[in-house]
């Protein structure tokens, strides 16, 4: 992997593989995208733009977008990893066999395998044995990063010096990258956040104030960090960009569509209704299961995420969740 110009393979071409394709390219990289369907990738080469997951954003020429998974791979230095976490194992694990060897890994998608209950380096790393594998992850919506909206994100890798040479890949004067060596903190921040930020829309949903969301913020930070910590990684991590930063952003925006979903279970749609009309994937909603799964065997409290299970589930309508939360036993802040 060159400091300067790169033959970069992104896999996933949704909102967030795109926007990193344009920045890449934008970097001087020879950049390829691969995509599940040959009809729409043809499309995407024709009209410069992706309507269905980054629409209004014109994608350089240079990129070359293709369902052909031996093209994509064909000479890679790098590969992104972008594919939703529920479809991450079955679209990679055809690109085992035509991966060049030296190629190097990045994961970028925020989320959990559902299946394996495992953050989507390991996933990769099963995938593509032997190989360097990093995980991008922080406040970075899509619409935004792809528009040059100035951003700060973590690349965390176990390899010091491996993660030096992504951050010289990706930065540049409107993408700023910091490094950390704590990966599994780095990716429970993000797969974590998305639950959280469901209960603040579901919040701003019923009609609750500032106060409301900042207390949701504020403890739903503590919940995910009591869990990421005890499943190994470090607190200081989820007080960085990848941990509160991420958590902000996404509990805050119009662009979530976690936020989105939350908003749309406190007016008192379905989680069922809501998925199935949804173009794009929110990870918070296939996560939650797994992430309180965890909580329960680590013997983690975690009430924020308990009421967003049940919501999900529909086991609890929106206002008798708000009142479990706010008529639980008091205790001082620092308990759990």
């Amino acid at each position: 992997m060159s400091d300067t110009r790169n033959t970069i393979a992104v896999l996933g071409d949704g909102g967030w593989g795109t926007a990193l394709a344009i920045l890449l390219a934008q970097n001087g990289h020879d950049v390829r995208v691969w995509g599940p369907f040959p009809e729409y990738a043809e499309k995407l080469n024709r009209e410069h733009f992706n309507p269905l997951y980054l629409p209004g954003v014109k994608i350089p020429d240079s990129i070359r977008f293709t369902a052909d998974r031996a093209e994509a791979a064909a000479g890679a230095d790098l590969a992104v990893l972008a594919v939703p976490t529920k479809f991450f194992r079955s679209a990679l694990e055809p690109f085992a066999p035509v991966m060049p060897e030296s190629c190097a890994l990045l994961s970028v998608s925020k989320g959990m395998d559902p299946i394996m209950r495992c953050r989507m380096t390991e996933v990769a790393s099963g995938i593509f044995p032997g190989r360097p594998v990093a995980a991008l992850s922080g406040p970075s919506h899509a619409e935004e990063v792809a528009r040059g909206m100035p951003t700060a994100v973590v690349i965390a890798g176990r390899d010091a010096g491996y993660a030096r040479k992504l951050q010289r890949v990706f930065m540049s004067p409107r993408f700023r990258i910091y490094t950390s060596d704590d990966v599994a903190g780095v990716e429970y921040g993000g797969a974590f956040k998305n639950v959280i930020a469901i209960a603040v829309g579901a919040a701003d949903a019923l009609g609750f104030g500032n106060n409301t969301r900042a207390a949701l913020i504020t403890r739903g930070l503590a919940e995910i960090t009591r869990l990421g910590c005890k499943l190994g990684a470090r607190p200081e991590t989820f007080a960085g960009l990848s941990g509160m930063g991420d958590l902000i952003v996404t509990c805050t925006s119009r662009l979530s569509r976690n936020y989105n979903v939350g908003e749309r279970l406190g007016r008192g749609e379905s989680a069922e209704s809501i998925v199935g009309g949804m173009k794009q994937v929110a990870e918070g909603v296939s996560n939650c299961g797994l992430v309180r799964g965890l909580a329960i065997e680590a013997e983690i409290s975690a009430p924020i995420i308990e009421e967003v299970f049940s919501l999900i589930r529909g086991l609890k309508k929106p206002l008798q969740a708000v009142r479990d939360l706010m008529t639980r036993d008091a205790r001082p802040e620092s308990d759990s």
